[in-house]
């Protein structure tokens, strides 16, 4: 019997975070996850999904004119064939980001995959669910990503960012959450703080309407 995963959707857009922002991608978003994070803006996938094969995905994605693929939740990894899924798109010679939050084992994720771990600041509620330890299965072309609802976030992600050395080993991103922090605020707290990390907003927010699925 094919390995099957539970697919809460499949789509083609632009990818909105990142280093690779602005860039076509398709985009895998796979069913559950284990963090309810207060301003989570995919609730919908927690439960909605759809059981697919790897090949039916693979057959799926093949229809879009792209090699970038990010696969994405919920939170990917709660499904223990994640991994073999993230196998089929390398060997497919696909290019593939992972969007994860933090708090799930890495160890197993293929090395060529660029590796985005959304650890959760004080404001999510999801703080200690975060596993430190992970950071040792990074590498230099993975991204950590804090996502910032106040001022207390910012002074917790600045004190993570300068105990685990994180602008000297990855990229290091600051997204605001949406409609609750000022893009100006967060972007004078980066002026002043001395610290190489990069602003973020997601873009796909204000091409499309910020409740639209599949973008």
């Amino acid at each position: 019997m094919e390995t099957k995963l539970k697919i809460n959707e499949i789509f083609y857009s632009i990818q909105g975070e990142s280093t690779h922002a602005g860039k076509p991608c398709i985009f895998i978003r796979l069913t559950y996850c284990n963090l309810r994070c207060n301003y989570c803006d995919t609730e919908y996938a927690f439960h909605e999904g759809t059981d697919m094969s790897i090949s039916e995905i693979l057959s799926k994605i093949k229809k879009y004119p792209c090699t970038l693929v990010e696969v994405t939740g919920g939170e990917p990894l709660f499904q223990n064939n994640c991994v073999q899924l993230l196998q089929s798109l390398i060997l497919n010679r696909y290019k593939v980001m992972l969007e994860t939050g933090g708090s799930l084992p890495l160890h197993d994720v293929p090395a060529e995959v660029i590796k985005i771990v959304d650890f959760k600041c004080p404001s999510s509620k999801m703080e200690k669910k975060n596993d430190w330890s992970i950071l040792a299965d990074l590498k230099k072309n993975d991204e950590v990503k804090f996502v910032i609802g106040d001022k207390e976030d910012f002074d917790w992600a600045v004190d993570k960012i300068i105990s685990h050395q994180l602008t000297e080993k990855f990229t290091v991103l600051f997204s605001p959450v949406f409609n609750r922090l000022k893009y100006d605020t967060l972007t004078d707290w980066i002026l002043y703080c001395n610290l190489p990390v990069r602003f973020q907003a997601q873009i796909h927010k204000h091409i499309w309407n910020p409740n639209k699925k599949g973008v």
